[in-house]
């Protein structure tokens, strides 16, 4: 591999016209499929195999007029205190507000009348109306969303209290700030970490590339492959993160061959071929951990991680190949300004030692304490992710000041909390005969359970072998209390289909909810032993070693849990909420913990090779096995350091996003990759092998003769390319020089 890499970085540097030129070539293709697509990203959640999906897809089928592509809204009015809704100053300030409604757009084909529909609190106070329209709510223009806003308003000027909810509604404007922000801090720390705008600017550069070709390659499939608008978004957190990171390591390794004494050329080439070996193998358990999400069997989730693992392979192909032509030009500014420093961090130069010198010391000096301590802290935090709770996103879940939210709470209070997550039943049949005396047993039975509130009557389809019953909890949606009705709903449904044949099923906000934790649960085990299974596979590749790919994956399982308790602590409880700007608590989205699993074992094991390359290329090239941990980390703690801060940076930029699962997602990732990198692999890993010493690095005798040499070290390259001058040359200005 490194002898591969190490030709591409040659050919680069030197044809780096021809390769500036291809990558331009590529980001003008996608470009322009990018601006043919065929239409904005889907938005839907469908959980293939579970019997909320099959109710949905029942209706869909039977019931097509009542799952109608147009935007739908519900406009909840409610009458001064004191006041009923239906006096006739209130009743003629509601008519003139809907009829305000149905003027703020030509796409409104109907509004219901409250009192003709019966959508009257039984205080009195309360009603509301449902709004539908021609247009589906992607085809709605800025215009419509003014209009009903304006409409809203009109009706508090009558005096109402007047809020509304609904895919009609506009949804928050999402800026580029969370990617500015991200990359503004990746920017200064890149820019201290090498005290030169040449080589700070470079990576910046080359992410930009890889995720424009990423981001425009998505949106010109977003069409045709119905893509979650949420894969972009995460393809872009992680294609800069990585992009960065990527190109950094190659970037900091062609500054120290330089300093070693190596020309331009051979130092690319060199730097290619063994960190540009890191950024492949890296690349590639962070490709098998998110394409792996495939194994849930959740469109959603296997959409954004096909698209995040494409983002992340070109930023492999662009690091490898880009960078080294981009070092070309650069040429020595690159490099920064040459002065004396004083002795680097690892040096054996007299002098004062770096911090990270006198951190591989004291852990090298006391590994036991140190691990043990590291491991009991990440558990602490840890704890709180055994109160960790699943749930979907609705309008509970929105900010408290959104007009959805209000509406939300306004239909609870007067209506009853089960109001806004009705369950549907379902009755089907071929015989029509079947299904309506079913439907009839099922709605009997249906009202007499203890936690049902309502119970519509049986609605049947044209042809009469399906019926629909509408239910309303006296729980909420996310109750206990709700999640054992649909349980005993389900039972009902068995016996009914054992006592007349009629099959029933049951959806809603609820089952959707049981279903997918319970989809999840199923599908954990075999997500994480197949992904687990195959990165380990890779690591024991790339280090010739059982014990160092087993005590990767065990660290990754301490910084995914710690990072899940940070989570239900701050966005379940509430601790620390203000310093982040969320404004309302609840269950952590049912996609998360399993999403988290996936990139945080990917980014770990970015990690796990970036630093323990560097300790087995030491130990490889003679050094035993305490003073291989040592010099590895010495060499490469100032750059993971860098690599983990920028990383950090661009996930805590998306904290501040409006959407809460990317914010969730955020924050999960900057706290996970703030523990993996600086207590797992930075303090557990090396002290873990210090007590191993050098059975860390053994591998048995028949395990090392199948396995091919992929030669991550760039031992080969000694035998192959040309020996550095035995001067040294002077370090620069912050660089990172000393990490060879």
């Amino acid at each position: 591999m490194a002898t591969f890499l190490h030709k591409i970085g040659r050919v680069a540097f030197k044809r780096r016209w021809l390769v500036v030129l291809l990558w331009a070539l590529v980001l003008g293709a996608v470009g322009i499929g990018a601006s043919n697509s065929s239409g904005p990203a889907g938005s839907s959640i469908t959980l293939p195999g579970t019997e909320a999906q099959r109710a949905i897809d029942l209706l869909g089928e039977r019931f097509p007029a009542a799952n109608a592509d147009g935007a739908t809204a519900r406009v909840v009015l409610r009458a001064p205190d004191g006041e009923k809704i239906s006096s006739p100053e209130n009743k003629a300030a509601l008519d003139a507000t809907l009829a305000d409604v149905k003027d703020s757009s030509t796409r409104i084909g109907q509004i219901s009348d409250p009192f003709a529909s019966k959508a009257v609190s039984a205080d009195g106070t309360t009603a509301y109306a449902q709004v539908t329209y021609t247009a589906a709510d992607a085809d709605l223009t800025d215009g419509d969303h003014t209009g009903l806003d304006k409409a809203l308003e009109s009706g508090r000027d009558h005096g109402l209290t007047v809020e509304a909810s609904g895919d009609a509604l506009a949804a928050p404007e999402e800026s580029h700030t969370a990617e500015a922000i991200g990359f503004a801090l990746a920017a200064v720390i890149l820019l201290i970490t090498f005290g030169s705008l040449v080589a700070a600017g470079l990576p910046l550069l080359t992410a930009l590339v890889g995720v424009g070709v990423s981001m425009a390659a998505i949106t010109a499939l977003s069409g045709p492959l119905d893509l979650n608008s949420n894969a972009s978004a995460l393809a872009t957190m992680l294609g800069i993160a990585v992009g960065i990171d990527y190109a950094l390591f190659i970037v900091s390794r062609y500054r120290s061959e330089r300093a070693d004494g190596y020309d331009a050329r051979e130092a690319a080439a060199r730097a290619n071929g063994t960190a540009g070996s890191a950024v492949v193998f890296a690349g590639l358990t962070v490709v098998i951990a998110l394409a792996g999400l495939a194994v849930v069997n959740l469109p959603i989730l296997t959409a954004m991680g096909l698209a995040a693992a494409g983002a992340v392979a070109v930023a492999v192909l662009v690091a490898t190949t880009l960078v080294p032509a981009l070092l070309g030009f650069a040429g020595e500014r690159v490099r920064g300004r040459t002065r004396k420093q004083p002795a680097p961090a690892h040096s054996t130069e007299p002098g004062k030692p770096g911090l990270g010198q006198r951190w591989i010391s004291y852990v090298l000096r006391k590994p036991a304490q140190v691990l043990l301590l590291a491991v009991v802290a990440l558990g602490v935090v840890a704890l709180p992710a055994t109160q960790l709770e699943l749930g979907l996103p609705d309008d509970g879940s929105k900010a408290a000041s959104s007009t959805q939210r209000k509406a939300y709470d306004m239909l609870s209070e007067s209506f009853g909390p089960g109001f806004n997550g009705p369950l549907t039943v379902t009755i089907d049949d071929r015989d029509p005969a079947v299904a309506r005396s079913g439907a009839d047993d099922m709605g009997t039975a249906l009202s007499g359970l203890p936690d049902v509130a309502a119970v519509t009557p049986a609605a049947f389809n044209e042809s009469g072998d399906t019926a629909i019953i509408s239910v309303v909890p006296k729980s909420a949606p996310g109750s206990d209390a709700t999640k054992n009705l649909v349980d005993d709903i389900r039972v009902l449904a068995g016996d009914l289909q054992s006592d007349t044949g009629a099959r029933s099923l049951v959806t809603g906000t609820t089952a959707l909810n049981i279903d997918i934790s319970d989809k999840f649960s199923a599908a954990i085990v075999p997500y994480l032993a197949l992904v687990v299974g195959l990165a380990v596979l890779v690591l024991i590749l790339v280090f010739r070693s059982i014990l160092v790919p087993v005590k990767a994956a065990l660290g990754f399982l301490l910084s995914v849990l710690a990072s899940l308790g940070a989570l239900v602590a701050v966005f379940q409880w509430g601790w620390l909420k203000d310093l982040i700007g969320l404004e309302q608590t609840g269950p952590i989205m049912s996609l998360m913990p399993v999403l988290m699993v996936g990139i945080v074992f990917g980014l770990a094991m970015d990690y796990q090779v970036f630093l323990v390359t560097r300790m087995r290329e030491a130990y490889v090239h003679g050094a035993d096995a305490r003073t291989a941990v040592e010099t590895g980390f010495k060499h490469s703690a100032t750059v993971v350091t860098a690599a983990a801060l920028i990383m950090i940076s661009v996930f805590a930029g998306f904290v501040g996003s409006h959407d809460a699962m990317l914010k969730a997602l955020g924050f999960g990732l900057a706290i996970a990759v703030a523990f993996d990198a600086f207590v797992v692999r930075m303090t557990i890993i090396p002290a873990a092998l210090a007590l191993l010493g050098k059975r860390a690095w053994s591998l048995p005798a028949w395990i090392d003769r199948i396995l091919p040499d992929v030669d991550i070290e760039g031992e080969k390259l000694a035998k192959h390319t040309p020996a550095a001058p035995t001067v040294r040359e002077p370090s620069f200005a912050g660089s990172t020089d000393d990490n060879h």
